[in-house]
């Protein structure tokens, strides 16, 4: 598990803000600190709450809420979904989900994240 920290901004239909994000390889999952989402946009009840454990699998929480946010590097747009996790002590981490979905790389030697040009058009 490795971990890169970067900016980014969010922006959801409530407003927009500056993050610290964490881009963690070992996480499977992108959380968001509940007061941050909720300034955002309005969280959507989960049907099923989930369990989420952390690194180190002794702690685990239960997560009852997410929201759907774009998120921009370097002016670049994406969107994912976020869980929203009580008590997260990061801002935000982006998972391994939301990094596959844009084929964003880690340059752990660098400490980049490495955006495919290929995968920031849209298509149908």
């Amino acid at each position: 598990m490795s971990i890169i920290e970067k900016k980014l901004r969010l922006e959801g239909p409530l407003g927009e803000r500056e993050v610290t994000a964490l881009f963690d390889s070992g996480a499977s999952v992108s959380c968001i600190r509940p007061d941050i989402a909720e300034a955002l946009e309005q969280p959507i009840p989960l049907r099923k709450p989930l369990q989420i454990s952390t690194a180190d699998e002794k702690n685990s929480m239960t997560v009852n809420e997410e929201v759907a946010l774009h998120f921009y590097i370097d002016d670049l747009r994406f969107w994912t979904e976020f869980f929203l996790v009580p008590g997260l002590s990061e801002e935000v981490i982006i998972g391994v989900s939301t990094m596959q979905q844009w084929r964003f790389k880690l340059d752990f030697e660098k400490e980049e994240v490495i955006i495919d040009p290929r995968v920031t058009r849209m298509r149908i």
